[in-house]
């Protein structure tokens, strides 16, 4: 017998391992304690996982392949992965174990460790769902001090030839269409609803609360909204294409008080869980889009195809070439810790409020909601990126460490000294009035600075830059704004940095 392990970010059905039934193979599946208790995840977040990997075992028993899969409350589950394996593998007599390789560090060498102790033979697999290896980013910046992002994807665009006109040349003459896609969205463009769902998880979440799993945010367990197989996933990319990117590009790092999803594709869960495959969405996209040139600018897929086969990929490679120690980086010494309202959304400051509890009803916000706000103002009060990290990790559903992890200690805390980001992503309040209306409606204003009702993010900027200008000294990207400090009034400075201290020192009550 063959025993097969399938983790619950593998649900690939065109996986090569399933275009043929064995009888002497048995797939293992197991919802464990070790996986809900590493941090604390959303209650949406473990539900959709557990859903959808018993959708995918059904998936597989229908096809005649013999699944072993233990639920959370299975009298047989240890609730550890390789207690769980090494019963199963005995039980089964297994004269083989073999297993698709995890894209987590810290599973990749559970694994690694629990075979070296088998006398049983092994064999890994590719999961077949990335477009890169874990280490051809690292080749391909191999003797290169920096890893610039860019020049990857555009690698990526030319090896799969995606939106190419030869070997040489982009369609529309240009890479990227950045510029075009950092509107501020008035209601003048109609935001269709999102393809949700009603689903009744109700059976899922008794089982959880009985267990005594700790989460956080809500659920209502009669109407998930979330797709938990493979076909409501392609539902989402379709409905995705047919209403969403015509202003996808527009509008993608917009924010509004009452959009939650604006033109956004909520499919990172899908590909996360491999129930889709990255090229297969970027395909189906492309193809609508040569269909309905007359309706849809270029430089809506344009941006969509940077994310998937040049963000995502490239932050994989990232974690592959930095881990494990990137998990500890601290490069801006930051100590403090994050605040309580980002558990319970009670603030005063109307865009952390707004982020934060849609994050904790939803498990979800969009990029720039997660960099320039929450993550903006983690980093601007010197928030120790191990909290930081902990809370991303837990509260989207979409939050598998590979891709939490870069893009939250590199892209928004700056932990790790400038692999990711070239430079700090922080911004004062105007940032966010120019991408939303939150500051409309807020307590504090953002034209003010220092006053008791003055706009936090204001002081904070100056105050973060001051503290760590020693850091900053020979970045390009910065020179500018430590310029516009050094020429600051002293006395001006003061009053900006009093007002930021007695923010950080007392967070909650603002």
């Amino acid at each position: 017998m063959i025993i097969r392990l399938i983790l619950g970010d593998q649900l690939n059905q065109q996986h090569s391992w399933f275009k043929n039934t064995n009888d002497k193979v048995c797939y293992f599946m197991a919802e464990m304690r070790q996986e809900t208790d590493y941090t604390r995840h959303h209650i949406q977040k473990v539900v959709a996982f557990f859903e959808s990997m018993r959708n995918f075992r059904d998936w597989l028993r229908q096809r005649g392949h013999q699944v072993l899969y233990f639920e959370l409350d299975h009298k047989d589950n240890k609730q550890n992965l390789v207690k769980n394996l090494q019963k199963i593998l005995s039980d089964k007599k297994a004269e083989k174990f073999e297993y698709q390789l995890p894209d987590e560090y810290r599973l990749d060498q559970q694994l690694k460790e629990f075979c070296d102790d088998l006398n049983v033979d092994t064999e890994t697999y590719d999961t077949e769902h990335f477009l890169t290896s874990r280490n051809d980013l690292e080749r391909f910046f191999e003797g290169k001090k920096t890893y610039t992002m860019e020049y990857f994807y555009r690698h990526m665009r030319k090896r799969y030839n995606v939106m190419m006109v030869n070997e040489k040349d982009p369609e529309g003459g240009k890479w990227n269409f950045d510029q075009s896609n950092r509107k501020k969205w008035n209601g003048k463009d109609d935001i269709p609803h999102e393809r949700g769902f009603r689903k009744d998880v109700s059976g899922s979440l008794t089982m959880i609360k009985e267990q005594g799993i700790e989460t956080l945010g809500s659920i209502d367990p009669f109407q998930f909204n979330w797709p938990t197989s493979r076909e409501d996933c392609l539902s989402v990319l379709r409905y995705f294409c047919k209403y969403l990117l015509v202003h996808f590009g527009d509008y993608q790092d917009a924010m509004h008080t009452n959009e939650r999803y604006l033109f956004h594709s909520r499919i990172s869960f899908a590909m996360n869980s491999k129930m889709i495959h990255p090229q297969e969405v970027i395909q189906t996209v492309i193809d609508y889009w040569r269909a309905h040139q007359d309706e849809i600018d270029i430089s809506q897929v344009e941006g969509f195809v940077r994310q998937i086969i040049g963000w995502r990929e490239y932050m994989r490679g990232i974690y592959w070439m930095k881990m494990p120690d990137y998990q500890k980086t601290n490069h801006l010494n930051n100590k403090n810790k994050l605040p309580d309202f980002y558990w319970t959304a009670d603030t005063k400051m109307n865009c952390l409020h707004h982020s934060i509890k849609q994050s904790l009803e939803d498990a979800y916000a969009h990029h720039i909601q997660r960099l320039m706000i929450t993550g903006n103002y983690a980093l601007l009060t010197q928030t120790h990126p191990d909290e930081v990290d902990q809370w991303y990790l837990g509260i989207y559903i979409d939050a598998i460490e590979w891709v939490e992890i870069t893009n939250t200690r590199g892209m928004s805390q700056f932990a790790d000294g400038g692999i990711v980001a070239t430079k700090p992503y922080v911004s004062s309040g105007s940032y966010i009035n120019k991408m939303s209306n939150y500051c409309k409606s807020c307590h504090y204003k953002v034209s003010k600075k220092t006053e008791d009702d003055s706009c936090p993010f204001n002081s904070l900027y100056w105050n973060f830059l001051d503290d760590k200008r020693e850091y900053f000294e020979d970045n390009q990207r910065m020179s500018m704004m430590l310029s516009m400090l050094d020429k600051m009034d002293k006395g001006k400075l003061e009053a900006l940095k009093k007002r930021a201290h007695a923010i950080i020192n007392n967070p909650n009550e603002y």
